[in-house]
């Protein structure tokens, strides 16, 4: 309906400019509003009062020609201009009821648009170290990104999801050994294992896989292990300094077979992140690999395109990246004393790599910890020639889970943490993507087990089920009764729904594309949530006051065809979240 509206002034801009009462060149953003108050008309522009300088006129002068040339509208009944010159309009109940039938030809495809014109966006998300499994930090991060890449693709971008897999760096070499160091222990030899080690159960499981495939082949005596090694922190020492000096021992002692270990580990992981967000309905087009910068040589291309345009310089025999002339904070070195590449310098090539496959749009979405990285990543592309205009980085905090009225304590190296897994087995793949996307990405959440896990009206996503679940009883009572559906007689007399539940359940159905584009454009989901419960309280408010399977076959039908256009909408709304539509709760 704002479309509508928007031709309309657009119409009459056009008329008055051919009239040289508006200038023909002109820079015109026709915005419609919702009226906060229906008694001043069902909505609002103020194109008026943004065109008036243009137009060296008064804005309620220029409103009131702007209304003059407005083209006839079947969908308009009175036109009013308000204030300093405020055009508000006042739509036909024809106008509102049209929308039901629009729900029920387009179906599931109700709400698109092609705003997006088709343009390739890549979004990036989760992408946690596989060094363990996901926990529920990690969940809130898969369902917002999920839900903002279906926001974009529905309306009318192409979209890329994409996983990168950081299977390169120190993190996990603490992970293969802390593997290796498990299996040690199944072969009889005896040593403290390391405070800075990983220490989930998941090691043992993947320690058992090592076994069950090499058996004795990869054992090592424990004292060549830890012969000469510097003190773990635990008795007195650096851990950092301890773990580190392990893994080059285990690379020594194993030779080619550390290798071995470093995939299973790795193998183990990405499959189990891979397969748990499968089942939390995340899918995604392509699992990308850290490691591949390098053995691509893309990671060396990188740096000596910003050494070549002189974004280089050394330091302290470290290479650095001068990204403060591109306001960051400070330089960043990309090259160790060692020669060896920094974690960031994988990350500028891999947002270069990014850049080179087309997308017109990146989104990387990241935990609220990373946010000091962002002006060092746009600085980088920046320095490779991109316009880091094509990037956008959308921070999410951390999902606090709450059981019982108690915050529940995570760590991920100690291995006590909530897995996504535990999460959903317990409250269910419907209420955690619910729940995950409420509340805007960058505020903190807490995210209450007992609320998720209840069925009342106080669990917002039981709530939104519900209103769709009564809907497929009423039509179940229909076939009891053994009374009929016409539909097409339905949308032919939807004029007689006057009531004001009826009339307000109308008006919310269609303000749903206008939510859809404007969560897809701003990337909030949780606009959607929020429409979604207003729909289904107006839903069960009409529900508890009026009948719907009345003797009149007229009313009948148009009521009927009303509440399945709401059961469609929650449906379209619910899909995108990654959450179903039950048709009995």
């Amino acid at each position: 309906m704002k479309h509508h509206l928007q031709q309309l002034i657009g119409s009459a801009i056009t008329a008055l400019q051919q009239e040289s009462l508006l200038p023909a060149e002109l820079q015109v953003v026709i915005q419609i509003e919702n009226s906060r108050d229906t008694r001043h008309g069902d909505f609002a522009c103020n194109i008026a009062l943004t065109l008036a300088k243009a137009a060296r006129r008064k804005p309620r002068e220029l409103a009131e020609e702007l209304v003059k040339a407005l083209p006839a509208s079947e969908l308009v009944e009175k036109v009013e201009i308000a204030g300093p010159g405020f055009i508000n309009f006042f739509m036909t109940a024809a106008a509102f009821q049209s929308v039901v039938r629009d729900i029920m030809a387009a179906g599931e495809a109700w709400g698109r648009s092609t705003i997006g014109n088709d343009k390739r966006v890549q979004v990036e998300f989760v992408s946690a170290n596989p060094t363990g499994p996901l926990h529920v930090g990690h969940g809130r991060g898969a369902a917002y990104g999920a839900a903002v890449a279906d926001l974009l693709a529905a309306a009318g971008f192409q979209v890329h999801r994409e996983y990168y897999v950081n299977d390169a760096g120190r993190q996990m070499n603490i992970l293969a050994t802390s593997v290796w160091l498990r299996y040690l222990e199944q072969c009889g030899e005896q040593f403290t294992f390391p405070g800075n080690g990983y220490r989930g159960d998941y090691i043992y499981a993947i320690a058992d896989q090592l076994k069950q495939k090499y058996g004795n082949k990869l054992c090592r005596s424990a004292t060549k292990l830890f012969d000469n090694i510097p003190a773990d922190e635990s008795d007195g020492g650096d851990k950092e300094q301890h773990i580190d000096a392990l893994i080059e021992r285990s690379r020594e002692l194993l030779g080619d077979d550390y290798e071995q270990v470093f995939q299973i580990a790795l193998n183990h992981i990405v499959n189990d992140i891979r397969e748990d967000l499968e089942q939390f309905g995340v899918v995604y087009e392509e699992w990308f690999s850290e490691r591949s910068l390098t053995t691509s040589g893309t990671v060396g291309k990188v740096i000596d395109r910003l050494r070549e345009s002189g974004h280089l310089y050394e330091k302290e025999g470290a290479l650095w990246f001068r990204s403060s002339a591109f306001d960051d904070e400070k330089d960043r070195v990309v090259v160790r004393e060692n020669g060896q590449p920094t974690y960031f310098a994988s990350d500028i090539a891999y947002h270069a790599d990014k850049m080179e496959r087309g997308f017109e749009r990146v989104i990387d979405i990241w935990g609220a910890d990373h946010h000091g990285y962002v002006p060092r990543i746009r600085a980088a592309l920046s320095a490779l020639g991109y316009d880091s205009n094509r990037l956008d980085v959308l921070l999410v905090q951390f999902a606090n889970l709450y059981r019982n009225g108690k915050r529940v304590q995570m760590s991920t190296r100690s291995g006590s943490f909530v897995t996504l897994r535990e999460l959903r087995e317990e409250v269910g793949n419907d209420a955690a993507r619910f729940f995950y996307v409420m509340r805007k990405c960058e505020q903190h959440m807490d995210f209450d087990l007992e609320l998720a896990k209840s069925q009342s009206n106080d669990n917002p996503v039981y709530y939104v089920q519900y209103a769709h679940a009564r809907v497929c009883s009423v039509m179940h009572q229909l076939d009891e009764k053994q009374l009929s559906y016409d539909q097409s007689a339905g949308l032919n007399c939807l004029s007689l729904l006057t009531e004001t539940h009826e009339q307000k359940l109308l008006r919310n159905l269609s303000r749903y594309p206008e939510i859809l584009e404007t969560a897809a454009l701003n990337h909030e989901p949780h606009l959607l949530t929020h429409y979604l419960r207003e729909l289904a309280t107006d839903f069960h408010t009409y529900y508890n006051a009026h009948q719907f399977l009345v003797d009149s076959a007229g009313l009948r039908d148009a009521r009927l065809s009303l509440i399945l256009a709401v059961r469609q909408v929650i449906a379209n709304g619910l899909g995108l979240l990654g959450v179903s539509a039950p048709e009995s709760m």
